[in-house]
């Protein structure tokens, strides 16, 4: 009887967030563990972008403006996480895209048919209702894969420092 390999493809969901780097290190500990494809991927918010225009809180230059800070945000902590892939000999592939963000991600897992997507740490949330508009929340009750969300920084970090 042959080896079954659990996972193969990893999908790291890149938010912008001090979290998401704690997520990245841990997603490197598992895809050099299991010899797995890792891919992380940011997403623009613009269904948030389009809330803020209609709410009159941007005018359409501060918009633009924004997105291109966001796609920026988002280029530099792919950079980054590629840089701590590189460090331990892994190699990595990014994305970044616009849209509806669960709904991208989602499909990207779809797409890639990853085994596992890779989060950080959920929000607490003040009320009920906070939780249906909280992407990471989003993501994990539409994946269809497994999902895993990272907690304990300080464990994570020395994992990811002992490989």
């Amino acid at each position: 009887m042959g080896s079954i390999k659990p996972v193969q493809k990893i999908l790291l969901y890149v938010d912008g967030s001090e979290e998401c780097i704690t997520a990245a290190q841990y997603a490197i500990v598992l895809a050099k563990e299991y010899k797995a494809e890792l891919v992380a991927m940011y997403v623009v918010n613009e269904s948030m972008l389009k809330e803020l225009l209609k709410a009159n809180i941007f005018i359409k230059a501060e918009e633009m403006d924004y997105e291109h800070d966001l796609m920026q945000d988002g280029e530099r902590y792919l950079r980054y996480i590629s840089q701590l892939a590189q460090d331990k000999g892994l190699t990595i592939e990014t994305r970044i895209e616009k849209g509806v963000v669960n709904k991208i991600v989602v499909d990207a897992i779809s797409e890639l048919q990853a085994d596992l997507i890779v989060l950080g740490e959920l929000e607490e949330f003040l009320s009920r209702s906070d939780s249906f508009h909280d992407e990471n929340e989003l993501i994990c009750r539409k994946a269809g894969c497994s999902v895993v969300i990272v907690k304990d920084p300080d464990r994570v970090e020395s994992l990811y420092n002992m490989i």
